[in-house]
C-alpha cells in the first residue's frame, strides 16, 4: 500500500525516547523520526494570527526540516490560522482582514520553498462554523471558491471543518470538483470516522487526511502528566472498524495520510503500531 502514509502530529516529545528516539543520541529528533515514519504533521505555523500582524515560518527552521528528512518524506502542513479565522485576534465581532487572503498564502508558501517537493498536503483548518460567522453554508463555500481559484494548481490542498452538519454529500462533491481533499477528524464532537467515510461516498478526492485527534485534550494532558509513552484511552473499536475501508481506498489508488495525535489514545507511536496490525489483518 504505497499510497498510505502513517505519521504523527508533531514529533518533539522526550517521552518518545525508547519508542522512536535513541536515548542519548545527539541526532535531532526529526532526523531520527524520519528513519521510522515517512510523514509528519506540522502545526507550529498554524498559530500565526496576532493583534496587528501575523507570523510566518522561520526560513532556518524550514531548511533544517529539509536537511533532516529524505526526498521521499512528506509533510502535511497546517496553514496559518491567519487564513482560516473569520474574526480578528481574540474577537467575536471584528472581521479578520486576512481571512482567506491569497496574498498571505503566497507569502507563506515562499517561506516553505526548500520543502515544497516534500509537501504531501496543505491543510486549511477551520473551527466550528455557524451563523455568527456565515449566514448560510453557501456563503462559506462561495468564499472558499474565490480563494482557491487564486491558488496554484500544482499544490495539494485539504480542508478541515468541525461542523458535522455541514459534511454531507454536497460538501464532499464541492471538494472533489475543486480537487481538494477532505480532512476526516476523529474528535471535537465530529461524527465517527466510519460515518464520515460513508458520507463521502464516491466523492473522496485524494490526497486526503484522516486525523486521529481525540476528544478531550486537557483531560488527556492531565492524565498523561506530560508523558506520551503509554495507552491511556483505548480506541481499538474505531481503529478496527476503519482499517478495512482504509485498505480498500489505498488499493483503489487513493493517497491517504493518517496523522495520529498523542491526545487520541495517549501515545501516537503506540497507536500507529496497533493500527498497522489492523491494516495488515484487513489486507490479508
Amino acid at each position: 500500500m504505497d499510497t498510505l502514509h502513517l505519521g504523527t502530529c508533531s514529533w518533539k516529545y522526550e517521552s518518545w525516547e525508547g519508542l522512536v528516539y535513541e536515548k542519548g543520541s545527539s541526532q535531532r529528533y526529526l532526523a531520527q523520526y524520519a528513519k521510522i515514519y515517512n510523514t509528519v504533521e506540522v502545526d507550529r505555523w498554524f498559530w500565526s494570527l496576532g493583534k496587528q500582524s501575523y507570523g510566518l515560518p522561520d526560513p532556518q527552521d524550514v531548511r533544517a526540516y529539509d536537511q533532516d528528512t529524505p526526498e521521499s518524506f512528506r509533510f502535511t502542513i497546517k496553514c496559518p490560522n491567519t487564513l482560516t479565522l473569520p474574526f480578528a485576534y481574540q474577537s467575536k465581532t471584528e472581521a479578520n482582514p486576512w481571512f482567506l487572503d491569497a496574498e498571505v498564502f503566497y507569502r507563506f508558501i515562499e517561506t516553505l520553498e526548500p520543502i515544497i517537493p516534500k509537501i504531501g498536503l496543505l491543510m486549511f483548518q477551520f473551527g466550528y462554523l455557524n451563523r455568527t460567522m456565515f449566514r448560510e453554508r453557501s456563503e462559506f463555500f462561495d468564499s472558499l471558491d474565490r480563494f482557491f481559484t487564486l491558488l496554484p494548481d500544482s499544490l495539494p490542498y485539504a480542508l478541515e471543518i468541525r461542523n458535522p452538519a455541514w459534511m454531507d454529500a454536497s460538501y464532499f462533491s464541492f471538494l472533489e470538483e475543486r480537487q481538494i481533499g477532505p480532512v476526516l477528524l476523529s474528535g471535537y464532537w465530529m461524527d465517527d470516522l466510519d460515518a464520515q467515510l460513508q458520507q463521502s461516498g464516491t466523492h473522496l478526492h485524494s490526497p486526503f487526511c484522516v486525523r486521529l485527534h481525540g476528544e478531550d485534550r486537557k483531560e488527556m494532558e492531565k492524565e498523561s502528566g506530560g508523558r506520551w509513552d503509554r495507552i491511556l484511552e483505548n480506541h481499538d473499536q474505531e481503529l478496527r472498524t476503519i482499517a478495512p475501508k482504509i485498505v480498500q481506498l489505498a488499493q483503489e489508488g487513493k493517497v491517504i495520510y493518517i496523522n495520529v495525535n498523542n491526545h487520541y489514545e495517549g501515545s501516537a507511536p503506540l497507536t500507529i503500531k496497533k493500527l498497522l496490525n489492523y491494516l495488515q489483518e484487513a489486507d490479508t
